[in-house]
């Protein structure tokens, strides 16, 4: 596709006014991170790197952080097993109300964060009697990280023809060594999109996590959340949050490099073939 010189002045605008809408409110925590002073106020009054070492020692924000993660993950590694095992399901196999397990798989998504909030909130402690603890938040959040894997693995199977897989079985292969040498490297890229969406999305959850945390505990949005507005804190918590987006760029990047690679070696050397190992 060919553009005008003036289609491609404005496809320049668009995409700056684009990245600009996204980045420039968190440049802006960024200027707030290096504010010496301890109250909000615009423009920061200077220029000081202090509150980064305090973030890092203070013990409050490093076990919120260490929460997130183990949160975050364990409710990743669910969804991704809970999420494959049902898009498979609703892609490879015909059964009497498949679209009604498509819908009912993808609607905690859609819910308001409170709704699901309370009602997790009630049936642990009222249905089920259990005490909230990180496992309950683990547990809240694998509800709604399992929509995205499903969306990205079901994507994928609905692109993908079932001729490799076929083949593989016509070959010897048993289902199980066909599912993990044939059918899962063909859905590496969507399972990898869809964990980091997962992650992403469990790591910086507030809602649902305040009415399924225990007390005493915290994750790292919760810690602040109820940190931010305490006297004298603004800047650490700044800066807690510029260390939160630094971590959260690793995954994100290594992510982007291996769907490159994968494509690369798709293009270049087209389809695999599915490799057998005896049944």
């Amino acid at each position: 596709m060919t553009f005008t010189p003036l289609t491609k002045t404005m496809l320049r605008i668009a995409v700056g006014i684009t990245l600009a809408f996204i980045y420039i409110p968190l440049l802006i925590i960024l200027l707030y991170s290096l504010n010496p002073s301890q109250v909000l106020g615009w423009p920061p009054e200077g220029f000081t790197l202090s509150w980064f070492p305090e973030a890092i020692k203070d013990d409050g924000a490093r076990e919120a952080l260490l929460n997130s993660l183990k949160v975050a993950t364990v409710a990743t590694a669910i969804a991704l097993v809970l999420g494959t095992l049902a898009a498979l399901a609703v892609s490879r196999h015909r059964f009497f109300g498949r679209d009604s397990v498509s819908f009912l798989v993808l609607i905690p998504i859609a819910l308001p964060g409170i709704v699901t909030g309370i009602a997790l909130n009630a049936t642990f402690t009222q249905v089920m009697g259990i005490d909230l603890t990180l496992w309950t938040v683990i547990i809240a959040h694998a509800t709604f990280c399992v929509v995205l894997v499903f969306n990205n693995a079901a994507a994928r199977l609905r692109r993908m023809s079932t001729s490799l897989e076929d083949a593989s079985a016509d070959l010897g292969a048993t289902p199980w060594t066909t599912f993990r040498r044939v059918t899962i490297p063909n859905m590496r890229s969507a399972l990898v999109a869809g964990g980091l969406l997962a992650f992403a999305l469990s790591f910086d959850e507030i809602v649902v996590t305040n009415f399924t945390i225990g007390a005493g505990e915290k994750t790292l949005p919760v810690w602040i959340f109820e940190v931010l507005f305490r006297p004298n804190q603004p800047g650490k918590v700044y800066a807690v949050a510029v260390i939160a987006i630094l971590l959260s760029m690793i995954p994100v990047y290594i992510a982007n490099r291996m769907t490159r690679e994968e494509s690369t070696t798709a293009t270049g050397a087209g389809v695999a073939a599915p490799a057998i190992a005896e049944p």
